[in-house]
């Protein structure tokens, strides 16, 4: 059997949800991924190892923003109208420009480079075409449609910082810097295990005391929307002896393994007292609901997060504790949850001193407010609650009541944007 934890275990129990947070990203900077280099088609969603200087100007030429005609700005009329000889024309790719004298101008399309001479492009709507020339009223801004060298990036500068995590746009512009690849830290080896002998596969029919197995998919698929594609996912029965193995053997080859069920204080929950005799418990138990009995320890060389297996609170805990640890481990700058402020639609009445995260529809009314409605499925082990919800209203510890048209903290859920 499992070493006890017993009454008084030497580990802290029930932190705030803030302290157990601050832990988890303290033990991931000691444990930060090595870098490697990848491809950018490979690289969206990975966290940048090192900073990224531009090596030119972007863009790395003065050029036009519209389609139309390029010429001196101080030919334009300032008053009635001006007839401009067309001398040549400048395409988007082109080797050089062409030159052109006073009262004259080049026809250019966008992201042409402009000519030497030219400072100005007025666009092919605003002129009237006259044989090999065009006429131009005043009224055309000095300067308009161009965008100078450097007007994005300067050489030199700082285009991306190491930790930012590698968006589609962030890739756009490691590719404009001339870049093909990008060096990046190493995604976490995660194992994956939901236990529990009540758990059945989707595809199999359910048997007395039985259910099907969703925190296979909904843990998968957060980790997968992470950028993180877990180990083959076990199911694991209540048997401490098959729990020993897998976990021995997961810390011995992953950075990270991730657990469902078998977390509490009941019979056949095994897992603190596993977790204490394999490596060492960091703490157990955070003051949220739901999801209360969630465990951080070590096993080998990887860290533990042993989650309840609720499937609200298993949700719950995965994006308070494990995702800001994903994103630690890589270095990412940003390893919290982006929040948000909205105003309730009805009020809360909560009893318990625990911080909580109710599931809740968000609408923005017509002044550009955003209002969220608690939904009516609270309970831990309704999903139905978080299918139907956009956010998680942040209920502080000692909050009890807060009134219809309060301003909340809102976190959005994963997918929402």
């Amino acid at each position: 059997m499992p070493q006890s934890t017993g009454s008084n275990p030497d580990f802290p129990t029930r932190l705030s949800v803030d302290e157990a947070r601050s832990r988890v990203l303290e033990l991931c900077a000691s444990r930060r991924l090595p870098a490697e280099s990848v491809d950018l088609d490979d690289a969206l969603g990975r966290v940048l190892a090192e900073n990224v200087i531009a090596p030119h100007d972007l863009p790395p030429f003065t050029n036009s923003a519209m389609d139309g005609y390029a010429l001196r700005g101080a030919d334009l009329p300032a008053q009635g109208e001006r007839r401009f000889r067309v001398a040549g024309q400048v395409l988007a790719g082109a080797g050089d420009a062409p030159s052109f004298e006073a009262g004259a101008c080049v026809r250019i399309t966008t992201g042409a480079p402009l000519p030497p001479a030219a400072d100005t492009v007025v666009i092919k709507e605003n002129v009237t075409v006259d044989g090999d020339a065009i006429v131009i009223a005043a009224g055309e801004r000095v300067g308009a449609n161009v965008r100078p060298a450097g007007e994005d990036y300067r050489g030199g500068e700082t285009a991306l910082r190491a930790g930012d995590l590698l968006t589609a746009a962030r890739l756009g512009v490691l590719a404009s810097c001339g870049f093909a690849r990008a060096k990046v830290a190493r995604r976490p080896r995660v194992a994956l295990f939901v236990t529990g002998d009540e758990l059945v596969p989707p595809d199999r029919p359910l048997g007395f005391g039985q259910i099907h197995d969703s925190n296979r998919y909904s843990l998968g698929g957060l980790l997968r929307g992470a950028g993180i594609e877990p180990e083959p996912i076990a199911h694991l029965r209540d048997d401490p002896d098959a729990l020993r193995v897998a976990l021995r053997e997961a810390g011995e080859r992953c950075d990270l393994v991730i657990s469902s069920g078998g977390v509490s204080a009941g019979e056949a929950d095994f897992l603190p007292g596993l977790v204490t005799e394999l490596g060492r418990v960091h703490f157990w138990k955070v003051r949220m609901r739901p999801g209360m009995p969630a465990l951080c320890g070590e096993i080998g060389g990887a860290l533990v997060f042993a989650l309840p297996g609720n499937p609200v609170s298993t949700i719950a805990t995965f994006l308070m504790l494990v995702r800001p640890a994903l994103r630690a481990l890589q270095g990412a700058r940003e390893t919290g949850t982006r929040s948000w402020k909205a105003r309730l639609a009805a009020p809360i009445v909560k009893k318990h001193d625990r911080a909580e995260f109710l599931r809740a529809s968000i609408v923005t009314h017509d002044d550009g407010a955003l209002w969220a409605t608690p939904l009516r499925s609270q309970g831990s082990g309704m999903l139905r609650g978080v299918a139907e919800a956009d956010a998680l209203i942040v209920v502080p510890e000692h909050t009890h009541e807060l009134a219809a048209g309060a301003v909340v903290e809102i976190m959005p859920l994963p997918g929402l944007c």
